[in-house]
């Protein structure tokens, strides 16, 4: 019995040393933005900007791996024909004053995929009104929620970063819903720099005499989320 579980353990050591080998390597240097995005993987988005005010334009990546195996079959269900859940990542990318880019930060599960197993009629999030963008030294994330069927919401979700405290921090989060049936519309923004969160309820998009009603509340002072930590799921707590 010893030796069996001694055997078991060292099986399951093995494997999990081979699956650690297996992670994907991204480049830390480089002397193209492409060189970043590894074989077998695709670019699907990008954004220029000076993100840590050197001067210097940086880069933002949304990279999707191209994997066959994440083709799943959906025939006869509802949603497409086919699921495309292959991972994505997202990378931050500073330019040297020597020429040669570096690897900030990366984010590994905060993407989407273009498909998922759980919700066959959620259409890809980053697809036609989702994507990335650099301004004024900030990094926005948009997502979108649009279901093909079982669901009337559509929502938007916009995530705004800052290259501060040797980290890209989550300083703004805005939400808004709209019904596809009755137009009706609500959005929330928060600013996790004034701790400050206000919800706005009252309009319709099939009406010219909206009455808009928006509510301001303080919440309690949090440590703020980074880019290479944060998931879809992390502010959850706030809704």
């Amino acid at each position: 019995m010893k030796n069996v579980i001694i055997l078991v353990f060292l099986f399951v050591s093995i494997k999990h040393s081979i699956a650690q080998t297996k992670q994907l390597a991204i480049k830390t240097t480089a002397t193209k933005i492409t060189d970043f995005v590894p074989a077998k993987w695709k670019l699907i988005a990008q954004a220029k900007g000076d993100l840590n005010k050197d001067g210097l334009e940086d880069c933002a990546l949304v990279i999707e791996n191209t994997n066959p195996e994440n083709l799943l079959s959906n025939k006869d269900k509802l949603g497409g024909d086919t699921l495309n859940v292959n991972p994505r990542y997202l990378l931050v990318i500073f330019k040297k004053s020597n020429g040669i880019y570096e690897l900030a930060t990366k984010n590994t599960s905060f993407i989407p995929p273009a498909n998922s197993e759980e919700s066959p009629c959620l259409t890809d999030p980053f697809a036609e009104n989702g994507g990335i963008e650099i301004n004024k030294g900030l990094l926005s994330v948009h997502l979108q929620n649009f279901y093909s069927c079982g669901a009337w919401e559509v929502y938007n979700f916009d995530y705004i970063f800052r290259y501060q405290n040797q980290q890209f921090e989550l300083i703004g989060y805005n939400k808004s819903s709209m019904h596809r049936s009755s137009e009706e519309e609500t959005s929330k923004t928060i600013n996790f720099s004034t701790m400050k969160m206000n919800y706005t309820s009252g309009t319709n998009a099939f009406k010219d005499d909206n009455k808009p009603k928006t509510v301001w509340k303080n919440i309690k002072p949090i440590k703020l989320l980074s880019l290479q930590t944060i998931t879809a799921d992390s502010l959850d707590a706030f809704d």
